[in-house]
C-alpha cells in the first residue's frame, strides 16, 4: 500500500475518531449506561444472562444488585467451558480465543476469554486510536514512511475443540489485517516463535536493515532487544541504526525507572514516549498528549467500568461506585463488565484519577502487589516515585527491582527488603539505602509514622543483584519475553526467597 493512500486513509480516520472521542468525553456516564445495557440485552440468553435475569433488568441498578462482583476464581469453571467448544455462556458469539494472563510469574496461568467484538472493538480499535492521538499530536510525524517495531509474546496455542490460547500479543498478531502487517517488523514468523533465547537474535537480524520509525512493547523486555541491537551492529546507540526512530509506545510497567536508560539508547529529545494501559481483559487507557503521562479512559471499548474505594477494598464497609461518583486523588480498584463476557470483574489493578473533564487516570499498581504488612500501606506508585528521586540524587540507574517485608521476630523490628538489579550502580549503595528510605517517607506518610524513632520498621535493606538475576529467575519459571512481568511489591517472601537462593548460586 503505497504511503500518500496510507496518509489519506489515516487523516480520514483520524478526524472521524477525534469527533467520536469528543463526545464520549461530554456525555461519559450517559454513554456509559447505555453501553451497559446494550451489552445486557445482547447476552440476555447466554447462561449468565438467564442465571442473574438480563431480560428483565431496566437500570444499572438492577445489575448491582443481581449480578455479585467476582475474581477468576468465579468464573474459571465457566471459561473451561468454553475453551472446550461450548457457546453461549459467558458471551452469546462464539469465544475462539483465550488469552493466556502473565500478570505475575506465578506457575498459574489464567485464560481470558476473547470474543470477536473485544478483538474488534476493543484492542484493535485502541491501537487504530493511540495512532490517531499520536498523529493528530504530531502532524509532521512520518511515522508510515517507515515500519513499527513491535515486541510481543509467543505462539504457544493450545487448541482445544476450535478454539486457541495463547499470548494476547500473539492472538493479536495472528488477526491483523494484512496492512497492519505491511507496516510492522518483524514478520509473523519470527513475531510468533515460542523460544525467547532464540526469537531474540532473529528479531534483531531481521530488523536492523528496515527503516524503523516506532517501537512498540514492554519497556523491560524492550530493552533487552534494543541492547541486543548495539551488541550485534556495534553501534553506540538506537539511533545510529534507526535513525528515523520517532516514538516508543509502551505498557505493562511503569517507565520510570527506565526513563534515563532510554534515553540514552535514544538520545534526542524530539524522541517521543507514549504509554498505555491494556491487559489481557481489555484495553483501557491511552496518553492522548506528547507530554502529559496521564491516561485518557477510554470509554467506548465495549467495557463498562465500576470502582472499590481502596480505603474501604476487602473489608465489610467495602464500596463499589460508578464512574460519575469517582474523586480526583484517590485511589480505586478497578472492575470491569466486558463484551468479551467478564461480568463485574475484578482485574486486580488501582488507579488514580487525575482529573474529570475528561476522565484521566494514572495506573498505581495491583491490589496484591503491594505492601501493607505493618500498616505501611505501600504502594508500587509510591516506590517509583521514591526510586526516582533517589536516583537523581544519588546517581544510577535500575534495571529491574522487587521488596518483600522482613517480618518482626520477637524483639526484632521488621523492615523492607529490596533485590536491586542496577544497569549502572550507585557509587555508595549505603548512601542510596538511606536516600531511598527518605524518599519513601516523603511519598508515603503511613511508611513515615511506621518508620519514626524505628518504632516498627528500621531502615530499609538492600541486596545489589548479580547481573541477570532476574532474567534467570524468569528463565528457571519459563516466562522469558511477552508481557511477563516482574511483581514489584509483595506481602510474602516467596519471591524474595527464591532470588535470594539463585543469588547465593550465582556467587557460591
Amino acid at each position: 500500500m503505497a504511503i500518500p493512500l496510507i496518509n489519506s486513509v489515516v487523516s480520514w480516520f483520524l478526524k472521524k475518531r477525534i469527533h467520536d472521542m469528543e463526545l464520549f468525553m461530554k456525555h461519559p456516564q450517559e454513554l456509559q449506561n447505555n453501553l451497559l445495557m446494550d451489552m445486557i440485552r445482547f447476552a440476555r440468553h447466554t447462561e449468565v444472562g438467564k442465571k442473574h435475569g438480563f431480560a428483565d433488568m431496566k437500570s444499572y441498578r438492577d445489575f448491582a444488585d443481581r449480578v455479585p462482583l467476582g475474581n477468576y476464581n468465579d468464573v474459571q469453571d465457566d471459561i473451561e467451558r468454553c475453551k472446550n467448544g461450548e457457546n453461549n455462556i459467558l458471551w452469546p458469539t462464539p469465544i475462539k480465543w483465550f488469552a493466556m494472563s502473565s500478570g505475575t510469574t506465578s506457575s498459574r496461568s489464567k485464560f481470558i476469554p476473547v470474543s470477536q467484538e473485544s478483538l474488534e472493538d476493543c484492542h484493535y480499535a485502541a491501537a487504530k486510536d493511540l495512532l490517531c492521538m499520536y498523529l493528530n499530536n504530531n502532524p509532521n510525524s512520518k511515522l508510515f514512511r517507515g515500519k513499527g517495531l513491535r515486541l510481543g509474546g509467543s505462539k504457544k496455542l493450545d487448541k482445544i475443540a476450535g478454539t486457541s490460547a495463547g499470548d494476547l500479543s500473539s492472538i493479536l498478531i495472528d488477526n491483523m489485517p494484512f496492512w497492519a502487517d505491511y507496516s510492522s517488523t518483524p514478520g509473523n514468523e519470527i513475531a510468533l516463535m515460542p523460544d525467547w533465547e532464540t526469537k531474540m537474535p532473529a528479531i534483531v537480524r531481521e530488523t536492523i536493515n528496515e527503516k524503523v520509525t516506532s517501537l512498540a512493547g514492554v519497556p523491560s523486555w524492550m530493552m533487552v532487544l534494543l541492547n541486543n541491537v548495539l551488541e550485534t551492529t556495534g553501534k553506540n546507540n538506537i539511533l545510529e541504526v534507526w535513525p528515523d526512530m520517532e516514538v516508543f509506545f509502551h505498557g505493562g510497567v511503569s517507565f520510570d525507572p527506565y526513563v534515563d536508560q532510554y534515553k540514552k539508547l535514544l538520545p534526542d529529545d524530539k524522541i517521543k514516549y507514549y504509554e498505555t494501559y491494556n491487559a489481557s481483559e481489555g484495553f483501557f487507557a491511552i496518553q492522548d498528549s506528547n507530554d502529559n503521562k496521564e491516561l485518557l479512559l477510554m470509554l467506548d471499548y465495549g467495557i463498562f467500568y465500576e470502582f472499590i474505594p481502596m480505603k474501604s477494598y476487602g473489608t465489610p464497609d467495602e464500596k463499589i461506585i460508578t464512574l460519575d461518583q469517582v474523586e480526583v486523588g484517590e485511589n480505586y480498584a478497578i472492575v470491569i463488565t466486558t463484551n468479551g463476557g467478564l461480568w463485574r470483574y475484578k482485574i486486580g489493578d488501582t488507579v488514580r484519577f487525575t482529573s474529570k473533564a475528561p476522565y484521566h487516570i494514572k495506573v498505581t499498581g495491583r491490589t496484591k502487589h503491594h505492601i501493607n504488612v505493618f500498616g505501611e500501606e505501600l504502594i508500587i506508585e509510591n516506590a517509583e516515585a521514591a526510586l526516582k528521586k533517589t536516583m537523581k540524587e544519588v546517581p544510577c540507574s535500575i534495571k529491574d527491582y522487587t521488596v518483600a517485608p522482613i517480618f518482626m521476630q520477637g524483639k526484632e523490628k521488621g523492615a523492607h527488603e529490596w533485590m536491586i538489579e542496577f544497569e549502572q550502580k550507585p557509587a555508595d549503595l549505603h548512601q542510596f539505602a538511606r536516600t531511598l528510605d527518605h524518599e519513601l517517607q516523603q511519598v508515603n506518610t503511613d511508611y513515615e509514622a511506621k518508620r519514626a524513632n524505628n518504632i516498627t520498621l528500621t531502615e530499609l535493606k538492600i541486596h545489589d543483584a548479580q547481573p541477570d538475576l532476574f532474567y534467570n529467575w524468569l528463565k528457571e519459571k519459563d516466562k522469558l519475553g511477552g508481557q511477563h512481568k516482574i511483581p514489584r511489591l509483595s506481602n510474602s517472601r516467596d519471591y524474595m526467597e527464591e532470588l535470594l537462593r539463585l543469588q547465593s548460586q550465582i556467587l557460591a
